[in-house]
């Protein structure tokens, strides 16, 4: 159980290194978006590479940060249901989920998406409109995403029966790195808190007229 932890860590660090730089795929599509918005109103010109470029980036963003969504618990689920539930019928929900749902469908995904990305690559397919991009980048966000996403299935699977053994913490709990904006706001939380005693006593100190 301690190599299949070690193995659970490993692929949690992966998953996170990617979400952290997937951010800057939205803010490249964002970029060109306003680019050609720019040169389509000033220079009355466009290219359909700008508008194929803008979903390569977000079908990327969305495959890519697939598995940071899954460890991060953020994908959705029926919590109308499941928050009845008690904790270990929670966990085991989730096992069955990942064990004969989600790996299932992400090796379908795989063994169907991956000969096509390959093909692609090979042929040096084109778009057919007018001034489009090369097909196989997009196509290689497929197998790439869904690696991800079933890795870190397993990752969650494993924590889940490690929790169930008594070997691992809650697996159903908010995990302990926050987000920038959380800690953001705390850092603002904690400045105001600070800085109400402060106001505070310099109005008791102040003399009463």
């Amino acid at each position: 159980m301690r190599a299949l932890l070690k193995f659970s860590r490993a692929v949690d660090w992966l998953n996170a290194q990617v979400g952290k730089y997937v951010i800057w795929l939205i803010f490249a599509a964002t970029a060109i978006s306003a680019i050609n918005a720019i040169v389509r109103k000033v220079f009355d010109a466009s290219s359909n590479a700008y508008l194929e470029a803008q979903w390569y980036l977000f079908a990327w963003s969305f495959l890519a940060a697939a598995g940071y969504t899954l460890l991060h618990r953020e994908h959705v689920r029926i919590d109308v249901l499941n928050s009845r539930l008690s904790k270990r019928a929670q966990v085991w929900i989730d096992i069955i989920g990942f064990a004969f749902f989600l790996t299932p469908l992400c090796i379908v995904v795989l063994y169907l998406g991956t000969p096509l990305a390959i093909q692609m690559y090979q042929t040096g397919e084109m778009s057919g409109n007018s001034g489009g991009l090369i097909r196989w980048p997009v196509w290689a966000a497929l197998p790439f995403g869904f690696t991800l996403l079933m890795l870190q299935g397993w990752s969650e699977l494993i924590k889940r029966i490690a929790f169930l053994r008594g070997q691992g913490p809650d697996p159903m709990g908010r995990l302990a790195d926050k987000s920038a904006e959380e800690e953001l706001a705390e850092a603002l939380r904690a400045r105001t808190s600070a800085e109400t005693p402060e106001a505070s006593a310099l109005s008791d100190a102040a003399p009463q007229r």
